[in-house]
């Protein structure tokens, strides 16, 4: 039974993502202040692959999982910044996409302890890049109003995440979380084949 949950969120990931913005068709520089808020808010709560990275915080098993909430912020949203700056080239998008589904797998590692906890950070901000990609050429105020709404959405699932670590490891036991942890490097392995084959 404490499986259950994980074959829910295996069935929700099997499903047709939403990976993109609340607001795809208008142009990024032309973009409102509110839609800006709106679309950070938004895309890392439609982003199925987004969204499980940060769930699995729940059971990757961190000493203290809320001292990783602000590190874990600030990646993502160095990331996003990163992407303004540099911003990723059309061929590699394919490429950066099976990164981000290859990171769940790697969580999954670093739950079962095969690889170091720091890893996250960097794999977060490679989420972070990849949402960072919504806005290129926006103005600076919808660009500044995207990354308040990309700290607030991360922000309350990191937090609520970090919260309830203890409860659901205690929970799940040695074994589910192991458990949870397999299915986690089994569904990062098959995105990111179907991001490379698709």
């Amino acid at each position: 039974m404490r499986l259950v949950p994980a074959v829910l969120l295996l069935l929700i990931a099997g499903s047709p993502a939403w990976a993109h913005h609340p607001f795809e068709g208008v142009a990024a520089d032309q973009l409102s202040a509110l839609q800006g808020l709106i679309s950070g808010l938004g895309h890392p709560l439609l982003g199925t692959d987004h969204l499980l990275f940060l769930i699995a915080i729940v059971f990757v098993g961190l000493r203290q999982p809320l001292r990783w909430v602000l590190p874990l912020l600030a990646a993502g949203l160095s990331g996003s910044l990163l992407m303004q700056l540099v911003p990723l080239p059309e061929a590699m998008t394919a490429v950066a996409e099976a990164g981000v589904s290859l990171s769940l797998a790697l969580e999954g590692l670093i739950a079962l302890g095969c690889l170091p906890t720091g890893l996250l950070l960097p794999l977060i901000a490679l989420h972070g890049y990849l949402l960072g990609g919504m806005v290129i050429g926006a103005e600076p105020t919808p660009l500044l109003a995207y990354g308040v709404g990309l700290f607030l959405a991360q922000g309350a699932v990191l937090l609520t995440a970090a919260r309830l670590s203890r409860t659901a490891m205690a929970w799940l036991g040695q074994s589910g979380r192991n458990g949870l942890a397999a299915l986690w490097v089994g569904l990062g392995a098959a995105l990111t084949w179907s991001a490379i084959t698709g």
